[in-house]
């Protein structure tokens, strides 16, 4: 199956704001069952396994409202792991959620990901979540290089597999969404998603000391790149 792109309209807020609120609200939805926080839940406990650190601050690019960060706080203070939270987006009527806010004292950045706007090494972690898939193949390698400059230990990436079996799972699963928006966006994101072996290439091209990539539950992969 090959690499298909194909914008999606979430990425230009092609619809009404009750549009984009709704598909803002399937997207908590897939992240809490289908793998989206567990996924980034079990990067963070490798990376505090394998540092033997507890706490983390943690840069969530491409954030929206900070949903799933702050689902994975939540389920990591059960470990005794502990995290600190910066949203970056590019625009702020995702931050913002409709007028529901990025709550919880976290703080919001709007700011361009392939671009970064931090100091060297101003977190512990930068973690991307739906959002490599997007990227053109260079983009990725620019975006991960930044989040090398910007993070003191590791770059998570948890995103989608592209396989024929993903994508019709996900026709399958249309009826679910109350979006049109995320009806159209959700194949497509599957048909623009590197398979884990491309991913392992693009990440070879950065300044990346080491690559861990494992498949998760429901078609996700998570990439630890490490800094050191």
């Amino acid at each position: 199956m090959e690499r298909v792109v194909t914008a999606e309209l979430l990425d230009s807020d092609a619809g009404t704001p009750a549009e984009v609120a709704a598909s803002l609200a399937d997207l908590r939805s897939i992240n809490r069952r289908f793998g989206g926080v567990s996924t980034t839940q079990a990067m963070i406990a490798r990376v505090a396994h394998k540092t033997s650190l507890k706490s983390f601050s943690l840069l969530e690019v491409a954030a929206g409202a900070g949903d799933v960060p702050r689902m994975v706080q939540h389920g990591l203070q059960s470990r005794g792991i502990q995290l600190g939270i910066t949203l970056l987006d590019r625009a702020y009527s995702h931050l913002n959620n409709g007028g529901r806010g990025a709550a919880n004292g976290n703080r919001a950045v709007v700011g361009d990901a392939l671009a970064l706007p931090f100091h060297d090494s101003s977190f512990d972690l930068v973690s991307c979540n739906l959002f490599t898939h997007h990227l053109s193949p260079e983009e990725v390698v620019q975006f991960v290089n930044g989040g090398l400059r910007v993070c003191r230990i590791a770059v998570l990436i948890n995103d989608l597999v592209r396989r024929r079996l993903h994508l019709a799972a996900t026709y399958a699963g249309l009826p679910l969404f109350h979006s049109r928006i995320t009806r159209h966006d959700a194949p497509a994101s599957v048909r623009q998603a590197y398979t884990l072996n491309e991913m392992r290439d693009l990440l070879q091209r950065t300044r990346a000391a080491s690559i861990e990539i494992e498949r998760h539950y429901l078609y996700r992969m998570g990439v630890v790149v490490w800094k050191h």
